[in-house]
């Protein structure tokens, strides 16, 4: 659309005589309607309406107790508070852009509804410190239902790790055969990362867990507030303890697309073996059909999509991360409008993140194990070579010397296209005469997971043992 310009190349005013009366009494003509909208928020913020509400009643509540509102006007405002949202939960309320953002919305509603007083619930507050009130309450409900989301992910794939801690497949370094392995030691790494991820998250809802009402607009209110109360009120911690630092901080949101990120990196990674396993190359796993799709003009195709989306929405995440961490890089202090920027990244970093974490928790544990195509994978590539070395170690060999003739014993097998486990004594034993009958023990697939019997060794019986303890910390979150 282009817009007329007025002599000064600028657009022309609107037509309209009102300004936002929350603020319109400094100025002498009305915002011209584009920037009203440019400037406005409403849109996207006015998912915020309950936590916004809660927080106007904590701080109606408030202000009854130090004496500014009389019960009977605290009880007015929060009656029409509580009208105001079942009217935006039944679809009945009409968002203004030139009330700019819920704020300012739900505050011109009740005056409204009840008249002055509800003018009188802005005393002792700015919207600085009410929104940035509101986004901690609303990211904190939202961190409690995907630390949820994310045990129920972590609670299918220990199962799943339990009930395949005897299933062998190859494991890889640089993509490469290194050592066999069991699918349930696999799954349970990818646990561990999700457990870090849980941490961290908690991390974040801890040190967000401070409430800003009554900082005001930077400096505090000249009245007698009682900021603790209302902070019990919302079920904060405590109170923010610096009114500049509580209106301007955003770095709880920053620090929440950090662990969004890191986890959807771990998610990523998941989602990258997840597709290569399902490839005809590998055929170590099947999905569900209900995860899939196929394609339009090959009808043999089974596409991985869900984990090849999940890894898509990874970088989607990670701009959000950058995009925050450079709204805030400049900013002096105190609030700025800059930080309306913050929310459309961090509602979309949510929403991405249960999704993601909706499908993983859905899918996983409906894995299933093609163990015949696994095994078979573990036994090419050497994979027990190590152990080899190993074995020469224990009848006294230094493990440099076992090294050099466990590489030559591989030359050799590759030659005549053979495992070292096919190989006869005879033909092992031209590399080093130690080497006997028993070397067989070691050198199955079986022996050679077996002996990894110890914490964090990928033995059927420790893999079982760490799902069980993995099991009891989800329970006993």
């Amino acid at each position: 659309m282009v817009m007329s310009k007025s002599k000064k190349g600028l657009p022309n005013k609107s037509d309209s005589t009102k300004t936002n009366q929350a603020w319109g009494g400094r100025f002498n003509e009305p915002v011209d309607d584009f920037v009203a909208r440019f400037t406005a928020s409403v849109n996207f913020d006015q998912r915020l309406y309950q936590h916004d509400i809660q927080g106007s009643i904590a701080h109606a509540s408030m202000l009854s107790k130090i004496g500014v509102l009389s019960a009977t006007e605290a009880n007015e405002i929060v009656v029409g508070l509580q009208a105001i949202a079942s009217d935006i939960e039944s679809g009945h309320f009409d968002w203004s852009i030139a009330l700019e953002d819920v704020h300012m919305n739900i505050e011109s509603a009740l005056t409204a509804r009840i008249g002055s007083v509800g003018k009188k619930l802005h005393t002792g507050r700015s919207r600085n410190d009410q929104v940035a009130t509101d986004i901690r309450l609303w990211l904190r409900d939202e961190i409690d239902v995907i630390s949820v989301l994310l045990s129920a992910l972590q609670k299918g794939m220990i199962e799943l790790a339990s009930a395949e801690s005897g299933t062998i497949m190859p494991g890889f370094t640089h993509l490469q055969t290194a050592q066999p392995v069991t699918f349930g030691h696999h799954l349970l790494a990818w646990n561990e990362m999700l457990e870090r991820d849980f941490g961290r998250l908690q991390d974040c809802r801890k040190r967000l867990n401070q409430c800003p009402l009554g900082a005001a607009a930077l400096a505090g209110t000249s009245y007698p507030i009682d900021r603790e109360y209302t902070a019990a009120q919302l079920a904060f911690d405590k109170a923010s303890e610096n009114s500049l630092d509580s209106v301007s901080d955003r770095d709880f949101a920053i620090e929440f697309c950090a662990f969004a990120s890191i986890l959807l990196t771990h998610m990523s990674r998941m989602s990258e073996e997840l597709i290569l396993w399902t490839s005809a190359q590998f055929q170590f796993i099947e999905l569900p059909d209900r995860f899939c799709t196929g394609s339009s003009i090959m009808p043999q195709k089974k596409n991985p999509d869900v984990p090849e989306l999940v890894r898509g929405k990874t970088g989607r995440v990670n701009g959000h991360l950058i995009a925050l961490l450079t709204l805030m890089k400049s900013q002096p202090l105190a609030y700025n409008k800059d930080n309306q920027e913050d929310k459309e990244p961090l509602f979309d970093t949510v929403d991405t993140v249960r999704d993601c974490l909706r499908a993983f928790s859905d899918m996983v544990p409906a894995i299933q194990a093609n163990k015949i195509a696994m095994y078979e994978a573990a036994k090419r590539g050497f994979s027990t070579a190590t152990d080899l070395a190993d074995y020469l170690v224990g009848k006294g060999v230094a493990f440099r010397d076992a090294h050099e003739i466990v590489g030559k014993s591989v030359a050799y097998g590759i030659a005549e296209n053979k495992d070292l486990s096919d190989m006869t004594v005879g033909e092992l034993s031209v590399f080093s005469k130690l080497i006997k009958d028993d070397v067989f023990s070691v050198l199955t697939l079986e022996g050679s997971v077996a002996a990894r019997n110890h914490i964090g060794g990928t033995a059927p019986q420790q893999v079982k043992a760490a799902a069980q303890r993995a099991l009891k910390k989800i329970a006993n979150r």
